[in-house]
């Protein structure tokens, strides 16, 4: 596990953290229109810490968790919280992530009797997408139910988008789509496109 950590934080170190969807020239323009009611931006820098618990050590781990992210209690499962510019994801019931606009965040450091810490910030492309149609858009490739009194702010799922695994997060007034990085470029044409239909802007 240190030797885990010293490969994340020379990799971290080096900055060497380059968004898969780089090689694409004048995105904003791929996608332009004069009255956007999507709105598109990729998150980037930023970082994603995965902390997990062993099952006789959850609440221990998640009070680390909620302190590693500067949160006061502890997300539910399928929920989260924000604390500081910081955000507690309870993905799985063993599993929270800690996401941050910040680049290079501080691993916590947890007895691996307890659980274990991994750095994913390179593992995932994260994606803001807010406006109106934007809950219209994401159902053409979710099957869930995305109202406010089924899938409320602060809410957390494990779905798939065209066939690939994703985590869909809803913060106040907007969708988070954390997508595995390899798929990230595909991804992105297909939202993208789809969206033009409703006009969109890429920011």
């Amino acid at each position: 596990m240190k030797l885990f950590h010293r490969i994340c934080l020379t990799r971290r170190e080096s900055g060497c953290m380059t968004s898969p969807l780089s090689a694409l020239n004048n995105r904003a323009q791929l996608a332009a229109s004069a009255t956007p009611q999507v709105r598109l931006h990729e998150v980037h820098p930023f970082s994603l810490i995965q902390i997990s618990a062993w099952p006789d050590r959850l609440d221990r781990v998640g009070h680390l968790a909620a302190t590693a992210a500067g949160c006061s209690a502890v997300a539910r499962p399928g929920r989260s919280l924000t604390s500081g510019g910081q955000h507690l994801l309870r993905v799985e019931p063993l599993k929270w992530w800690v996401i941050s606009e910040r680049e290079n965040m501080h691993l916590p450091d947890i007895d691996r009797q307890l659980g274990t810490v991994l750095d994913l910030s390179h593992s995932r492309t994260w994606l803001r997408l807010s406006g109106d149609k934007t809950p219209t858009l994401l159902n053409h490739f979710l099957p869930i139910d995305l109202r406010e009194s089924a899938f409320a702010t602060g809410a957390v799922a494990s779905t798939a988008l065209h066939h690939v695994g994703i985590t869909l997060w809803r913060e106040a007034g907007a969708y988070s789509l954390l997508i595995p990085r390899s798929f990230a470029l595909s991804l992105w044409e297909l939202v993208t496109e789809t969206a033009q239909q409703y006009g969109v802007t890429v920011n």
